[in-house]
């Protein structure tokens, strides 16, 4: 039988997938994506379409998300200018109130939606959801150039209790989380969307984090698209850092990789949202589009390692 070049494509990509759908059944991948990806209802389908894959195929996907863009225009439209201090955002008591609303109400909503659409049995939950992020207040943090800045109602992430999150995904639910918490007396809490999945990859004992950004992954110079850095270690995010190669949006990111990583994440993978089909190339391929963050460099097998673009 001859198949038609279409159908014959279609067949080597599912038998170039096989072994990682075999590798990967079971397995926790924790899935965060920034509020940028709802800038279009294309691209946040796109998305998650490929996010539908994952837990279709066996994989317990758990997706994180942020909502950046779209606090900020919320907080503009009422006359309220938006402050971010090294990559964070100050959140004061006019403001939470409108945080829960985009993130728990607008934004999450949107993706259970388009779960449903898409026959994916989703529930949407916050880190208050069943004591699931377990955080306190940020306290007010003195800087470099002697300025002190109070965060707000921003939380920092003290522990993770993820029954709640087991128990969804042992019942064949995708759990959808936003980055809110509260502290012991019932506070609403703002948390950083990257270090909430880097907290909740490391409780699970995740086989990967995948952080889905606007940026095709970590470069070595910001200005140069071919300076991607395929992959890298935790010495060689320090190395880059310390060449200033991360902007401030930058910063949490690597904080929550090296957060993620130390905490038992085997592998981290930043990719972009834009490059169409990122995420399963990432996943069912050795050269993926992305950057990818392991431990030590040295545990890499020879097929993953591209020596042009290492750091």
């Amino acid at each position: 039988m001859n198949y038609r070049p279409e159908q014959a494509v279609a067949i080597r990509a599912m038998r170039n997938a096989a072994p990682y759908i075999r590798m990967y059944k079971g397995k926790v991948f924790v899935v965060k994506v920034g509020g940028a990806i709802f800038s279009s209802e294309a691209t946040t389908r796109a998305l998650v379409e490929q996010v539908a894959i994952l837990h279709q195929v066996g994989i317990r996907v758990v997706l994180v998300h942020g909502g950046g863009p779209q606090l900020d225009e919320m907080q503009r439209s009422l006359g309220i200018e938006p402050t971010m201090v090294d990559g964070r955002r100050v959140t004061d008591e006019k403001t939470i109130d409108v945080t829960v609303m985009v993130l728990n109400g607008t934004l999450n909503t949107r993706l259970l939606t388009i779960c449903r659409e898409l026959g994916i049995n989703a529930v949407g939950i916050s880190g208050i959801d069943g004591g699931l992020v377990k955080a306190q207040k940020r306290a007010p943090v003195r800087r470099a150039d002697g300025k002190t800045i109070d965060y707000g109602q921003v939380g920092d992430v003290e522990s993770i209790s993820p029954d709640v999150l087991e128990k969804l995904l042992d019942a064949g639910y995708m759990p959808i989380v936003s980055p809110l918490s509260s502290d012991d007396e019932g506070k609403v809490l703002n948390i950083n969307a990257d270090t909430v999945a880097a907290n909740i990859g490391a409780a699970l004992g995740a086989e990967k984090l995948l952080l889905c950004t606007g940026a095709a992954g970590i470069f070595e110079d910001l200005a140069d698209p071919s300076t991607l850095v395929s992959y890298t270690d935790l010495a060689g995010l320090k190395r880059l850092e310390a060449a200033g190669s991360f902007a401030d949006g930058m910063m949490p990111k690597a904080n929550a990789i090296e957060a993620a990583i130390r905490g038992g994440v085997r592998r981290v993978h930043v990719i972009s949202f834009k490059s169409t089909d990122a995420l399963l190339a990432e996943i069912f391929t050795n050269e993926g589009l992305g950057t990818l963050i392991v431990a030590d460099v040295k545990a890499l097998s020879a097929a993953e390692q591209q020596p042009e673009a290492a750091t």
